[in-house]
């Protein structure tokens, strides 16, 4: 008996949290990263990830609508039209109006849903003038960052192991090199791989594009708070496919000329050193 107490109520707890989970993902995702049992979209943090929930809002409006006048249109024909309450069933076959009415409604539903469609892939194919580039290129299973209007910095970004993250660092999202840009500033993203196709995507952001090899894609972003977003490569790429992370963090423009400042003096360093390594061993050989 209470193991059947248990089952029903655990499917009443899945139905209750099914039906409000919208409702608490719309609230309870203001973290800058994915949040367990979350169904709603991540706090969006620039103008197009605004763009986009506000789209997917007023489509759920839609479909919500449209499920329910089904619904209604279902019962009312299970009620009236079964064979014990109407024994004598209509000969007709035809209703001019009602054709054109169920032909024309569709039609203007796809025109209302096409037009803000058409307007947001706009937003996001198109990129603006842009205040800084960063070039992202995908490796199997890291990735390569490049700044071409900053000396042509360029350092990997390595998601983090367990034994290698702090206590709040994520779990398969954390990297050791954050790609860092200041706060309302567009940026234009360039994407590109050496190997097999990746796809640079951060949610709260509103970006996701692919990077094919031997080709140059590229989208924007412009982050309007501060914060650290996290991102996923989001193209099967092969064995290490599910732990090729990104990060992005966004700070005031100070601190992104102190950071980059540091930067060039770190990855610049690294970049000094190599000719000679190789120089060392091929002295040895």
């Amino acid at each position: 008996m209470m193991r059947s107490i248990k089952k029903y109520r655990a499917y009443w707890v899945g139905f209750l949290t099914f039906i409000f989970a919208p409702f608490y993902g719309a609230t309870a995702a203001f973290a800058d990263l994915p949040e367990n049992w979350q169904l709603g979209f991540q706090a969006s943090a620039s103008p197009i990830m605004e763009s986009i929930t506000s789209f997917h809002n007023f489509l759920l409006v839609v479909i919500t609508a449209i499920t329910l006048f089904v619904l209604v249109l279902l019962v009312i024909i299970m009620l009236r039209f079964n064979s014990r309450a109407n024994p004598e069933p209509s000969t007709r076959t035809h209703n001019t109006l009602l054709e054109v009415i169920w032909t024309t409604v569709p039609i203007l539903i796809l025109v209302v849903i096409a037009i803000p469609s058409f307007r947001l892939l706009y937003a996001e194919d198109v990129v603006p003038e842009s205040d800084m580039t960063v070039k992202l290129i995908g490796n199997q299973w890291f990735w390569t960052v490049e700044y071409p209007d900053h000396d042509d910095l360029s350092y990997d970004i390595i998601m983090l192991e367990d034994d290698e993250r702090e206590t709040d660092d994520p779990r398969l999202l954390a990297v050791d090199n954050d790609i860092v840009v200041p706060v309302n500033k567009t940026v234009r993203v360039i994407t590109t791989s050496v190997d097999v196709i990746h796809a640079f995507a951060t949610p709260a952001l509103g970006v996701k594009i692919d990077a094919v090899p031997g080709r140059l894609n590229e989208t924007w972003f412009k982050a309007t708070r501060e914060g650290t977003f996290y991102g996923q490569c989001s193209e099967l790429c092969g064995a290490r496919h599910a732990f090729m992370p990104t990060a992005i963090r966004v700070v005031s423009e100070q601190e992104f000329t102190a950071w980059l400042e540091e930067a060039q003096e770190e990855f610049g360093a690294v970049e000094q050193e190599q000719p000679v390594q190789l120089a060392a061993n091929a002295a040895t050989r």
